[in-house]
């Protein structure tokens, strides 16, 4: 009984916050334009300002806007009246977030900031509160009640507050013509970044750790190189070090089916010399799309005198977050 309780609760909350989001759609009007135009002109940051529950929205909306293409950031108000509003300018837009529109912790710094010449958005869910009254655009997130039972909680304005926020952020990523590379040099340590910003030179074995052997060597000096570097291949060059063919684990099982003397063969006569190369400056997922494209499990990396000077496989490019 007990889980089917939570279920029905459950379902009921999300009723009344898809309700919620529903409703406010109507405020995407003229005051929301006027607030995304102001964020856009913006000489400065955006800073947003909220107490408690509004204060945590307001901290993500912030975030939402900063990684993409929005320069913002969150500014607790009570720490604002003691010295932090030093960080804020006459160029800023400030973003002042409050449900009932009367918080005392947000409107106790409105004064200083129209002395200061910054814009103000006021976000609230009363249209007639002192903060929208005060404020230079006013947007409303006023929803029909809480999902709390007790109708107390926030949590369906709340919710509401944050789809605005998110919609200010992306309606000002599409003017601004943010693109996916933009967003990777905001988060290069997230999976996008990596795959739109890493070279093969940053992924690749290089130096010593290339496996390189030269096309006068036999099968078993292959076999040597390929065990050491541990990549499953390897380069063969001539004697100008330039690449002559390759050896890969695909081709040995080939040659013991014919066995072929390992230690009297020389790797020239069985190594394949159309082999699939890259240079160092393209991007890893666009050596991954080459790897998955030939069916091969390696690259060779080559300068422009097409001499070896790195290698890699498909766990490098998983270990790197590529793959």
């Amino acid at each position: 009984m007990a889980q089917l309780n939570f279920i029905e609760q459950g379902l009921r909350v999300l009723d009344i916050e898809r309700q919620a989001l529903s409703d406010i759609s109507q405020y995407i009007d003229e005051n929301f334009h006027q607030a995304c135009q102001l964020m856009y002109d913006c000489q400065g940051r955006v800073i947003v300002i909220g107490m408690g529950k509004s204060g945590h929205v307001g901290n993500k909306i912030a975030a939402t806007l900063a990684s993409t293409g929005s320069p913002a950031f969150f500014v607790h108000p009570g720490e604002a009246s003691h010295g932090d509003l030093g960080m804020i300018t006459k160029n800023d837009v400030v973003m002042l977030i409050s449900n009932s529109g009367e918080t005392s912790e947000v409107l106790n710094i409105i004064p200083v900031l129209k002395r200061l010449g910054a814009k103000m958005i006021a976000m609230t869910g009363n249209m007639q509160s002192s903060m929208a009254t005060l404020a230079n655009v006013h947007v409303c997130i006023k929803v029909e009640k809480e999902a709390c039972s007790l109708g107390l909680a926030p949590t369906a304005s709340t919710t509401a507050t944050l789809a605005m926020g998110d919609a200010m952020a992306v309606a000002l990523l599409e003017a601004r013509g943010f693109t996916a590379d933009d967003f990777a040099l905001s988060h290069p340590g997230g999976s996008l970044g990596k795959r739109l910003l890493l070279t093969l030179k940053d992924v690749m074995h290089s130096g010593t750790n290339t496996p390189i052997i030269n096309i006068s060597q036999t099968i078993k000096d292959a076999l040597i190189e390929m065990s050491a570097k541990g990549l499953g291949m390897t380069a063969i060059v001539n004697d100008n070090k330039e690449l002559a063919g390759l050896f890969t684990d695909g081709d040995l099982r080939r040659i013991l089916e014919q066995r072929i003397d390992i230690h009297t063969t020389l790797i020239s006569v069985v190594m394949t010399t159309s082999c699939t190369t890259a240079t160092q400056d393209i991007l890893a997922a666009e050596a991954l799309n080459i790897m998955e494209n030939k069916r091969i499990n390696g690259l060779i990396v080559v300068n422009e005198q097409n001499q070896p000077i790195g290698a890699l496989n498909m766990q490098d490019l998983l270990k790197a977050g590529v793959l």
